[in-house]
């Protein structure tokens, strides 16, 4: 038998703004224990997948190498990974239903996946197995099974799913409705009546019986991710099955979640009451459960010093938070943002991100450091024609070869060698402390040939230092177009 985990890698978490951005969003958080969320659902991943099996990871085409790495990091080197690479996100039924093709195709309409989202966090991996193996019971009998929350508040954050009868002795039982998130009062009726869970967002079908379901309740969306699949090749890339859909095709497919496309719909849906524990780090206030709290409750990632200061999170990447005389807030700080808010109002964070969005703020979409498939790159100072950078270059790794229209650059290698091509056909090696000069309009490429970071200070100066400004002639990330 065949399982194959679908991780769904696609939301931007912006009530965690200002540390998820567009740019790094919430599966790329690390959490207090330095892990990031998508990290540790690798690790859930490999523990349900049968043997070698593949692991498929859905996400936006921007984050295919960040999600590579976090691959890497999880230790799957057994299993086989497969990237389907969005242009855009259209909600979880296209991401499903392209996925359950690409696996039907492969294992045939038996095989079963496991859909779990990037951004949950789940520390008991192994009772979170122990749910898996009663949701494949149930879905190699025919059913369409979601993973139930057992609430512990009456939060109206969630969806609820009402309970029906009861399908075996392990507390597994038809849904009988799916229901919107409530207001206050109606989240208390429904903790109290002990016959209402929260919706997690996780599933588990065979591919078979999905899209047959889909076919039925929603036709256009497996038409139009069949159509999308014959559209994309699979390209097999360092050992990585790389498949990036059609552009086109896939904007065309309905914007619409799995829930209300199908689960809602069917009625061959079961719920298995999970046994694990659950957080969708929906909010700062959901993040703070994450880190212990001191005799004031006050919760402290990083360096704080907090003086008659109760029931506040703080949380800071690089500077030392000072608080005095405060009460119930949220503080977090980055190298380019602050958020204060009352945490009350944690879940209103995310309107922060919206306007930034609307105003073109950049940091709704990036931060000062910007991953990139070869390493980073940290803006560390910027003013009218001149902008100072850090890059660091992984050990191996290799910029495009390029091109700058309006500005010059100035090199300085600060630890490693570099191997630099600049404007003729020969390279050159640049060790540490000495530098070299790229001229507007020269041909240009950067090179790690050593096993160590490359680390180098960059001054740019021109008249427009955009990051569009670029060139490409040769590319081994794929980004010449």
């Amino acid at each position: 038998m065949h399982i194959i985990p679908v991780i769904l890698s696609g939301g931007a978490g912006t009530r965690l703004w200002p540390v998820s951005r567009e740019g790094h969003p919430k599966p790329f958080m690390r959490m207090p224990d330095g892990e990031s969320l998508l990290n540790k659902t690798y690790q859930r991943a490999a523990a349900v997948a049968a043997g070698a099996s593949e692991v498929i990871t859905v996400t936006n085409r921007e984050h295919y190498f960040a999600s590579r790495d976090q691959f890497v990091a999880a230790g799957l080197s057994k299993h086989k990974a497969h990237f389907i690479l969005e242009p855009e996100g259209r909600n979880t039924a296209p991401a499903i239903a392209v996925a359950a093709l690409a696996v039907q195709e492969r294992y045939g309409p038996q095989a079963i996946l496991v859909v779990m989202a990037a951004d949950h966090l789940i520390l008991d991996i192994a009772a979170f197995k122990h749910s898996t193996e009663q949701a494949v019971a149930l879905a190699q009998a025919g059913y369409l099974v979601t993973y139930g929350i057992v609430p512990s508040s009456p939060e109206t954050g969630f969806g609820y799913i009402e309970l029906g009868e009861q399908l075996d002795e392990l507390g597994s039982q038809r849904v009988s409705q799916f229901v919107e998130k409530p207001d206050r009062t109606t989240a208390e009726q429904y903790l109290s009546s002990g016959r209402y869970l929260w919706n997690s967002g996780m599933f588990c079908f065979s591919a078979g019986h999905l899209l047959s379901q889909l076919a039925e309740h929603a036709p256009e969306i497996v038409q139009g991710a069949q159509l999308c699949l014959q559209q994309s090749a699979v390209q097999t890339t360092g050992g990585y099955a790389v498949q990036e859909l059609a552009s086109e095709t896939f904007a065309a497919l309905p914007d619409i979640s799995i829930d209300y496309a199908l689960m809602e719909r069917s009625t061959s849906v079961a719920v298995v009451p999970a046994t694990f524990d659950w957080s969708d780090i929906g909010s700062w206030g959901a993040l703070a459960q994450q880190i212990p709290a001191d005799e004031q409750n006050n919760r402290v990632q990083g360096q704080a010093l907090l003086l008659d200061t109760r029931n506040t999170l703080v949380y800071g990447e690089e500077r030392l938070v000072a608080t005095v005389g405060l009460d119930d807030l949220i503080i977090v700080d980055t190298c380019d943002a602050v958020l204060i808010a009352r945490a009350d109002r944690a879940q209103d964070v995310g309107k922060v991100a919206k306007q930034l969005k609307l105003n073109k703020h950049e940091a709704y979409r990036l931060h000062r450091t910007v991953n990139r498939p070869w390493g980073s790159y940290t803006i560390l100072e910027e003013g009218p024609r001149f902008k100072i950078k850090r890059i660091v270059v992984k050990p191996g790794a290799t910029l495009s070869l390029q091109m700058h229209h309006h500005r010059s650059e100035h090199w300085i290698v600060v630890q490693g060698m570099a191997k630099v091509t600049n404007g003729g056909p020969e390279p050159r090696l640049v060790n540490t402390n000495e530098s070299t000069y790229i001229p507007a309009g020269h041909k240009h490429r950067l090179e790690n040939p050593g096993v160590l970071d490359l680390v180098m200070i960059e001054v740019q100066s021109g008249e427009y230092l955009g990051e569009d400004d670029i060139v490409r002639f040769e590319d081994q990330y794929g980004r010449v177009r």
